[in-house]
């Protein structure tokens, strides 16, 4: 089960957080492998590749004035030696302004073990259903 490599990822996870949360945008995609390979697909949208995902992460994280809440929701962790699959459920309260965005999805991040740690090289966002009650 990798539990060394599965504390990695995990750790990696919550640095993701603190750096959305301190607004660091450079840090953010230092985090990824972009290249040809990386690949991104979100909300339904055609796949993309590493300028358009930089270009989000980027006008997105850099535009956040405040991070109400940053939850991952049914956390699991799959790995497979150098390749980490990351899949949960986004709990994500974002402040741009006075104007607050709530991100419900479902996201599966795929990681790859490189010289400089874990870096994502895939992404897939898909809006969560709200559940009936």
């Amino acid at each position: 089960e990798f539990p060394e490599q599965k504390a990695e990822v995990m750790a990696l996870m919550e640095e993701l957080t603190e750096t959305i949360k301190s607004g660091d945008v450079d840090k953010l995609i230092s985090f990824h492998a972009y290249g040809p390979k990386f690949t991104e697909f979100n909300g339904g949208a055609k796949r993309v590749g590493s300028k358009e995902n930089e270009e989000t992460e980027r006008g997105v994280f850099g535009n956040v004035t405040e991070v109400v809440k940053f939850n991952y929701d049914d956390l699991k962790i799959a790995v497979y030696g150098d390749v980490a699959n990351v899949t949960f459920h986004s709990d994500f309260h974002l402040k741009f302004g006075e104007d607050e965005a709530i991100v419900n999805d479902q996201i599966t991040l795929l990681l790859v073990k490189t010289d400089a740690g874990w870096k994502f090289v895939h992404e897939h966002h898909s809006p969560l259903n709200k559940e009936e009650g």
